[in-house]
């Protein structure tokens, strides 16, 4: 390192050594993870964790915690309401057993907790 490129200002992005911060080593380190196929099913799937953390059914990824969030739990569950009345007769018969079984579980399950 040079006596100019210690005086010149650093990006977030740097560290005093120069070299790329923990967020851009984080960044490096999810895009080599093998993300799953993106269709349907994976979308569903997705939203369907979503449901599960805001239900404080599941722990948050992010936070290793169990917390409900009930108002966002029922928009999830509303939105997947709304794609199955707006995919109707545009799903394969496996896509939409999944969305109708899996907002069935998560209506009861929202009613339970909501008590």
């Amino acid at each position: 390192m040079t006596e100019e490129d210690k005086d010149r200002p650093r990006s977030n992005e740097e560290n005093k050594d120069g070299s790329g911060s923990k967020t851009a080593d984080r960044t490096a380190k999810a895009a080599d993870m093998t993300m799953p196929e993106i269709n349907f099913a994976t979308f569903i799937a997705s939203l369907n964790a979503s449901a599960l953390v805001n239900l404080g059914i599941i722990a948050d990824p992010a936070s290793g915690t169990k917390e409900k969030n009930l108002p966002m739990a029922k928009q999830t569950i509303d939105i997947m309401s709304m794609l199955q009345v707006k995919t109707r007769g545009n799903l394969d018969a496996d896509e939409e057993s999944i969305l109708k079984s899996i907002l069935y579980d998560l209506k009861l399950m929202y009613v339970r907790e909501k008590g």
